[in-house]
């Protein structure tokens, strides 16, 4: 994260800077991230703050709709990529059920369309895991305030995206692929392998395998040969 100074008090870059203090009534918050030691670390280290009280943590999207909806929070800090019900659809239903709870995206993902899906399903602030124990604790306080909060390398994939040139109409992907499974089968059908095509696109091997598995099921390929022949049967790649 970005250290404090003159010009930037919180550490952040947003929509909407925060330097408060932490308020005297303790910020009720609730922890979703499906990965067991990462889940009790946050626990332990912002329940170590003054001001704020983790009330819950949930191992996937439908634990943490439970705990919002048992405890009423003021906020919840969720990762992105989680089973039973990932990040993104979490979020959509927290922002139609529970709309006045701020939630905080704490992930390893800052490729653009991560960062914009959280955004438009309801989430006003998103750091990476990389922040520490304070910048987390302020963002949680300003996005429970009503601010919008980004780390430096959030900031800038928002900042690169908002300056990429319009891309060009297109006719919708065949058999219901979207954009996103149609560039990594391009990729596929130019030969890359599944950690080249992570790297280009800055995404985990995991959501890779997750893209190539439905690319599979939607194109009726049994293997890597068969989505390349799809690919250049639709004149993808």
């Amino acid at each position: 994260m970005t250290a404090p100074g003159p010009e930037n008090p919180g550490g952040f870059n947003g929509v909407l800077g925060f330097n408060g203090v932490l308020g005297s009534t303790p910020l009720r918050v609730v922890v979703a991230d499906d990965q067991a030691s990462v889940r009790e670390g946050l626990v332990l280290l912002l329940g170590g703050l003054p001001g704020i009280e983790v009330v819950g943590a949930a191992a996937d999207g439908e634990q943490a709709l439970e705990l919002v909806a048992e405890h009423k929070p003021d906020a919840i800090l969720l990762d992105l990529h989680m089973p039973v019900l990932d990040g993104i659809a979490a979020t959509r239903r927290l922002t139609a059920e529970h709309p006045g709870v701020a939630i905080v995206v704490l992930t390893t993902y800052v490729d653009d369309t991560s960062v914009l899906d959280a955004l438009r399903a309801g989430a006003r602030s998103y750091l990476t895991k990389d922040a520490d124990r304070t910048d987390i604790a302020r963002a949680l306080q300003a996005a429970a305030g009503g601010l919008t909060v980004f780390d430096p390398r959030v900031h800038d994939t928002l900042l690169a995206a908002a300056m990429a040139p319009p891309e060009p109409c297109r006719t919708a992907p065949p058999d219901g692929l979207t954009q996103r499974e149609v560039e990594i089968l391009a990729l596929i059908a130019g030969g890359l392998t599944n950690p080249e095509i992570a790297g280009r696109l800055y995404l985990s091997n995991h959501t890779v395998k997750t893209h190539i598995n439905r690319i599979f099921a939607k194109t009726g390929s049994r293997d890597r040969a068969a989505a390349i022949t799809y690919a250049r049967a639709h004149h993808i790649g």
